[in-house]
């Protein structure tokens, strides 16, 4: 059985709530998340949080990985949601056997460079929108990533092409040129994240940059059993609503999904992913509620934290957690009618 590092975690909350909460704001409307914020993630040593310890990082238990990004999603989730993309990179680079190990796995591990991901189109329905078409020295990629965050502040992008039924994973340098197009989108939520569409047009990945392939149908499973990860995000959220809110019935709710979610089995993950986004809606909602007018001023935390609510009910969102999520969002809510005495 895994154990939480308190150490690690009381030090992500101490970053969480000295520093990052207090630069929220600033951060949310700055159109960029400054660099001396993603560095004071990196001194604290959270870029090893995903990698072990032969590379330089933590070796951190699933459970500490956890509550680490609860608490950087509950101070600023704009800044923490750029850092969290670095998860993807920085195990390809230490599960590889092929050259990336060597070329990325200290570097990620240690804070030397920063990585971001572009796979959200594997969850779409339809014909791939990404493709790798082999080629002498490797593949040719050709199609669209959308949603990849943090450009301009990464350096490489584990990037997933579809090959027919095959996904091929390779580093890919995160940098404009004449067969790599980076287009920003204007988002309503953590904006200042700087996320962009790519467009590969035969961008070529040499053979050595390829850190793995697998089947499609493995991917999708192993990416429900993941799902507890960015469960963080809602969970980060909604509790630091529920603080700026004071003592409600939420704070049970809180704990109990937590809970929850930390002990589903694979099947049951969609929906305990679910609960926590309906969770973290409601609560950001009840704290813009009880502060009143003033909660729409720009310069305000609730309206921030209710934005990104929203954003956490779309972000690594499956078929079935979108399912669910109706469930609970279209539900009955009515309020019971009380007894007539007369």
């Amino acid at each position: 059985m895994n154990t939480i590092d308190e150490e690690v975690v009381s030090r992500a909350i101490e970053l969480a709530d000295g520093e990052l909460f207090p630069n929220a704001l600033d951060v949310d409307v700055g159109g960029q998340v400054p660099a001396k914020q993603l560095g004071l993630i990196r001194d604290a040593g959270f870029h090893g949080l995903f990698s072990p310890t032969e590379v330089g990082g933590l070796g951190a238990s699933p459970e500490t990985q956890w509550a680490v990004h609860e608490a950087l999603a509950g101070g600023c989730l704009t800044t923490s949601f750029v850092w969290a993309q670095h998860a993807g990179p920085s195990r390809a680079a230490a599960e590889t056997t092929g050259p990336m190990r060597e070329e990325w796995a200290s570097l990620l591990a240690t804070g030397g460079a920063q990585g971001g991901v572009a796979f959200a189109h594997l969850n779409r329905p339809g014909p791939p929108i990404l493709e790798a078409h082999p080629c002498d020295d490797g593949w040719l990629f050709s199609g669209t990533a959308p949603f990849v965050t943090g450009w301009g502040h990464i350096d490489v992008v584990l990037t997933a092409a579809r090959s027919g039924d095959m996904i091929v994973w390779a580093m890919v340098d995160a940098k404009d040129c004449a067969t790599l197009k980076s287009r920003r989108l204007s988002l309503a939520a953590i904006d200042s994240a700087v996320t962009v569409e790519l467009s590969f047009a035969e961008h070529p990945v040499v053979r050595r940059c390829v850190t793995s392939m697998e089947q499609l149908s493995d991917w999708r499973e192993r990416y429900r059993r993941g799902l507890r990860s960015n469960g963080s995000n809602p969970l980060g959220v909604a509790a630091r609503a529920t603080r700026l809110l004071g003592p409600s019935p939420l704070d049970t709710q809180l704990a109990e999904a937590r809970e929850a979610i930390n002990v589903a089995p694979v099947e049951r993950l969609p929906e305990a992913r679910a609960r926590l986004g309906d969770l973290c809606v409601r609560a950001t909602s009840a704290l813009v509620a009880n502060t009143g007018g003033s909660a729409l001023f720009i310069e305000q935390q609730a309206q921030r934290l209710a934005r990104e609510a929203l954003f956490l009910l779309v972000q690594g969102q499956t078929p079935e957690i979108k399912r669910h999520h109706l469930a609970l969002l279209a539900s009955d809510g009515s309020i019971p009618r009380p007894d007539n005495d007369d």
